[in-house]
């Protein structure tokens, strides 16, 4: 459950006038321009942003469930270079979406935002319904075990599309051991998966955040476009597929929900 100390909160960024971050417990969760829904601060967002621009031909609108809202930048982002996409934001914290509706800009009508835990949301969700799935998931800067299992991955997979797109935002540090574990768990559902990061991440020189991105259908990922897009932004990143992500894993087995423990909390 949320706590005090967990407190939500939205600051002004000194060095852009309209830019606001949202802190939780003092650590930075989102940032959001208030005047340009396209300006992407973290650069983990702008990867994830990336793969939801070539998820679709250009302005082509989606079916989105996004699982962790925050301040809402990349639901923000779609609705403004996808105008129309219906929407779903599905965040725990209530305190964090009174926060974001009291103090930043509304959104479009298109995007309904929930009060919910991410595993039951999926759950309870239709088979078939959405093109593309974001997880940005944490509680104490840990992902929860109940969204990193194969079970939770396999009902993702269901709620998507034929051809839909699933993205992870994981916290990592070297030697990036959970990061394996999650492609491993990807790939043990998915049939086509990718990551993208810093390039100094990859090479184990420092913690950050891994972008992990999984399709049913082998070759259905965008990946020779993507590495051209992530290579030109102001913080490089790289690309692992296929044989150099076979690399990457280096045996690491997917995660079970026996494995992490069955008396899982909400997320």
């Amino acid at each position: 459950m949320p706590t005090a100390d967990d407190a939500p909160e939205l600051v002004a960024d000194p060095r852009r006038r309209t830019g606001r971050t949202l802190l939780a417990g003092g650590v930075a969760q989102s940032y959001v321009d208030v005047a340009d829904s396209r300006h992407l601060h973290f650069e983990y967002v702008r990867r994830m942003a990336r793969l939801l621009d070539l998820a679709a031909p250009p302005g082509a609108p989606l079916t989105a469930l996004h699982l962790g809202g925050g301040a809402l930048t990349l639901p923000r982002y779609l609705a403004a270079t996808r105008p129309g996409s219906a929407q779903t934001v599905i965040e725990r914290d209530p305190r964090v979406v009174e926060l974001v509706r009291r103090e930043l800009p509304p959104l479009p009508a298109e995007v309904r935002v929930e009060v919910a835990d991410a595993r039951a949301a999926v759950t309870a969700a239709a088979p078939g319904r959405y093109d593309v799935v974001l997880a940005d998931v944490y509680r104490a800067a840990q992902m929860p075990p109940q969204v990193a299992a194969v079970e939770f991955v396999t009902e993702v997979a269901r709620v998507l599309r034929p051809d839909g797109v699933y993205l992870v935002n994981v916290t990592d540090l070297p030697p990036l051991v959970f990061s394996r574990g999650q492609v491993a768990t990807l790939r043990a559902v998915f049939g086509d998966v990718c990551l993208v990061a810093d390039r100094r991440m990859v090479r184990g020189r420092r913690y950050g955040n891994v972008v992990l991105a999984a399709a049913a259908r082998p070759g259905r990922l965008p990946v020779s476009r993507l590495a051209a897009r992530v290579a030109r932004d102001p913080v490089p990143g790289a690309v692992l597929h296929a044989a150099t992500l076979d690399g990457f894993v280096a045996g690491a087995r997917p995660a079970t929900d026996a494995g992490l423990g069955t008396d899982l909390p909400p997320a």
